[in-house]
């Protein structure tokens, strides 16, 4: 018995070995010409249409406790201020929860304890930018007294980015023809294409903050964002 299954897979081998070679592998054609290597990118506007702040408060006391309780009544108040904006709770998270010792060095002597400082941050998504200065100010007079960003961004940039993409093309393949004619050739495929990165770049001027005197609203200018696609695709020239 152990003579025949030997037997049988010696044969099931040589048939594969006798197998024609085209079903075992792809054929590929190999590039004849001049491969040139080409990187371009697509850049799209966008209006942001997200605003993104921390908003928190510090608070300072003698006590852990005291300081804990101060800055829970005072972010109880931020967290009112944005409920009464309408900001869903999916958009408010909370981002930090620090309480430390607060010491005084004097020269030549041990540390003092003076107290103890409670920090309490949320983050918080705006999805109507046009509020956001609004919202900032309103956080203000509930008791936050520490605030970052905003940072403006494009809420669902996929369609953005794939406008961006066949520019990038195009501008590759225009670069292609401009290298062939200059080189007395002509383009005659495409070997390769790859996507080598994406950005959101907002330029300086696309957001802005200004805070004035008491009394003054805050405005934000959202300005335009520059979304874009970086590709590298392989032609071939002859």
């Amino acid at each position: 018995m152990m003579k025949k299954i030997l037997s049988l897979v010696i044969g099931l081998a040589a048939l594969a070995a006798s197998a024609p070679l085209a079903a075992q592998t792809v054929e590929m054609r190999a590039i004849t010409g001049t491969r040139l290597d080409v990187v371009a990118v697509g850049e799209v506007e966008r209006v942001p249409d997200v605003a993104r702040i921390s908003a928190g408060v510090v608070v300072q006391a003698a006590t852990a406790t005291e300081a804990i309780r101060q800055n829970a009544t005072r972010m109880a108040g931020v967290r009112a201020a944005l409920e009464r904006a309408g900001i869903a709770a999916r958009d408010i998270q909370t981002s930090s929860l620090n309480l430390q010792p607060v010491y005084r060095y004097l020269e030549n002597q041990p540390p003092q304890l003076t107290g103890y400082q409670a920090n309490n941050e949320v983050s918080v998504r705006f999805r109507d930018i046009a509020q956001t200065g609004r919202i900032l100010d309103a956080l203000v007079a509930e008791g936050a007294n520490q605030i970052n960003g905003p940072n403006l961004s494009v809420d669902r940039p996929e369609a953005a980015l794939d406008e961006a993409r066949v520019l990038a093309i195009r501008n590759a393949r225009a670069r292609a023809e401009l290298y062939a004619r200059a080189l007395d050739m002509r383009v005659v495929r495409v070997i390769s294409v790859s996507e080598a990165g994406m950005s959101y770049v907002p330029p300086p001027r696309a957001m802005a903050a200004r805070l004035e005197a008491q009394g003054a609203d805050t405005r934000i200018d959202p300005g335009e964002q520059t979304l874009s696609v970086s590709v590298s695709v392989v032609f071939e020239l002859e």
